[in-house]
């Protein structure tokens, strides 16, 4: 799959095309790749913050260029992004603690 737009830089850029594993088990600081309730059409790669009632808090690796829960609330979680395969090939690092900003 493609990302599109800035809100996981630096991690991921505009273009970069990632392997997502299915049904993967999430843990907090994976990239991951979700849906929102609120836009059923639209598939987002974003950071797993912790996992709530209705689903997991995620969010951008750009706060100022993201939508995420802070906006559209809990996401479900679709897969698990583990590899860049272009145009940088290699293994996604998860992020240690998240904290601050909010979800």
């Amino acid at each position: 799959m493609s990302v599109r737009g800035p809100s996981m830089s630096p991690t991921l850029s505009d273009g970069d095309v990632v392997l997502a594993r299915f049904g993967a088990p999430v843990r907090v600081g994976d990239v991951v790749l979700v849906r929102w309730a609120a836009r059923p059409g639209q598939l987002s790669v974003k950071r797993a913050v912790r996992p709530g009632a209705d689903g997991w808090w995620v969010r951008g690796d750009n706060p100022f260029g993201s939508t995420d829960s802070r906006a559209l609330g809990p996401a479900t979680v679709l897969a698990v992004v583990r590899t860049r395969l272009w145009p940088r090939p290699g293994r996604l690092r998860r992020a240690g603690p998240i904290r601050g900003r909010g979800a």
